[in-house]
C-alpha cells in the first residue's frame, strides 16, 4: 500500500480531482497550497504517478508529488481495491530507479577500496585454490552497480549517465588487473608461483560462459528493480567478473601467452552481463514519463541494444572458434 500527497497550487488542484475522479481521497487548504491525500495498492502506484503528472505543472516550486509507504492502514475500502488487482504486477516508479542508480556513475574511493580489495582477497584464494575465500570476495565487489545504472540510463535515453556507469565500470576493473598483476610480480619475487586448478579452469574458453552471464546480469537486474541489496544480487555478478580480470593480471606475469585467451573471457562475461541487464530493463518497461522524451530514449535504447549484441555475437563466434 502506498500514501501519495500532492502538492498543487489552487490553479491546480481541479485538474487533479478530475484525474482522480472515482478514487477515494481528502483534500486540505494549507497557506494557498492544497494537500490531495489518497491510498493505493502498490500495483496502481506507477500509472496513478503518470495520469497525475501529466497535469500537474510542475516548473512551481509549490507543486510536488510525494509518496511513502505507511506501516499499515486498515481501511474496507483498500482491501476491496487490492482485492481488484491481485493479479497485477507490481511496477517499480521509474522515479525510485533513477534515484536507486544516481551515485553509480561517480567513481569514488570507496568503490575503488573495496574493488580493490575484493581483487586482492579474490587473487589470494586463486593462488591457494581455495574456492570458499574466492567467493567470499565477491561480497566486497560494488561492481554490479555501475552495470544495473547503465541498463536504467540506456532505458531512459540518458547516454551521457550510461556512459558514466561505462567509464565506473572500465576504471574498477582495469584497477583490479593492474593490481592484481603488480601482487603477482612482487610475490613471484619472494616466493615462485604456480598454476593453481582454479586459475587453470578460468582459461579456458567456453561459450556457455558468455551465455550464463546473460542471464546473470538478467536476474540481478530484476533483482536491484524490486529492492534486493547490491549485497546480495552483485555477489553473482562480482563472482563472474571479477576472478578472471585478477586470472588476467595473473597470467600476464606468469604465463603472458594465455593474456588474449583470458581478455576474450572477461571481455564476453562484461558484455554478456551488460546484454542481460539490458534485456531485463526492456521486459520491465523502464522508460521515461513524458511523451516527447519516449521517442528519444526509444532511440538511444535500440542502439545501445543493436551496439551489444553486435558486440556479444562476435565475442561469442571469437570464442566458439578458439574452443573448438
Amino acid at each position: 500500500m502506498k500514501k501519495i500527497v500532492v502538492h498543487v497550487r489552487e490553479d491546480g488542484h481541479e485538474r487533479i480531482e478530475e484525474v482522480l475522479e472515482g478514487l477515494h481521497y481528502t483534500v486540505s487548504l494549507v497557506q494557498d497550497i492544497y494537500e490531495i491525500t489518497l491510498y493505493t495498492p502498490a500495483e496502481n502506484l506507477d500509472e496513478l504517478i503518470e495520469k497525475i503528472q501529466d497535469v500537474l505543472d510542475l516548473r512551481y516550486n509549490e507543486n510536488m508529488i510525494e509518496v511513502s509507504q505507511p506501516e499499515f492502514v486498515i481501511s474496507s475500502l483498500l482491501k476491496r481495491a487490492e482485492k481488484k488487482v491481485e493479479e497485477k504486477e507490481e511496477k517499480t516508479p521509474v522515479e525510485k530507479l533513477v534515484d536507486q542508480v544516481k551515485g553509480y556513475g561517480e567513481l569514488d574511493l570507496e568503490k575503488l577500496a573495496l574493488t580493490s580489495i575484493a581483487g586482492l582477497v579474490a587473487l589470494s584464494g586463486l593462488l591457494l585454490d581455495n574456492p570458499t575465500i574466492i567467493i567470499g570476495a565477491m561480497l566486497l565487489s560494488p561492481i554490479m552497480g555501475p552495470i544495473y545504472g547503465f541498463s536504467v540510463y540506456a532505458g531512459l535515453g540518458d547516454i551521457q549517465n550510461a556512459t558514466r556507469c561505462l567509464g565506473v565500470l572500465a576504471t574498477l576493473l582495469l584497477g583490479v588487473f593492474i593490481l592484481s598483476a603488480v601482487a603477482s610480480f612482487l610475490i613471484n619475487i619472494a616466493i615462485p608461483l604456480t598454476m593453481t586448478e582454479a586459475i587453470a579452469t578460468r582459461l579456458v574458453l567456453n561459450p556457455i560462459y558468455s551465455l550464463m552471464a546473460v542471464f546473470l546480469g538478467f536476474a540481478a537486474a530484476v533483482a536491484f528493480s524490486k529492492g534486493t541489496a547490491e549485497v546480495i544480487a552483485g555477489v553473482a555478478i562480482a563472482a563472474a567478473i571479477i576472478p578472471p580480470t585478477v586470472v588476467a593480471g595473473l597470467v600476464l606475469v606468469l604465463q603472458p601467452m594465455s593474456i588474449i585467451t583470458s581478455g576474450l573471457l572477461v571481455a564476453g562475461q562484461i558484455v554478456g552481463l551488460i546484454a542481460g541487464a539490458l534485456v531485463a530493463v526492456v521486459l520491465m518497461k523502464i522508460e521515461p514519463r513524458a511523451p516527447q522524451d519516449k521517442a528519444v530514449a526509444r532511440r538511444y535504447r535500440i542502439g545501445s541494444i543493436v551496439t551489444t549484441a553486435i558486440l556479444f555475437a562476435l565475442l561469442l563466434w571469437i570464442t566458439a572458434l578458439m574452443w573448438v
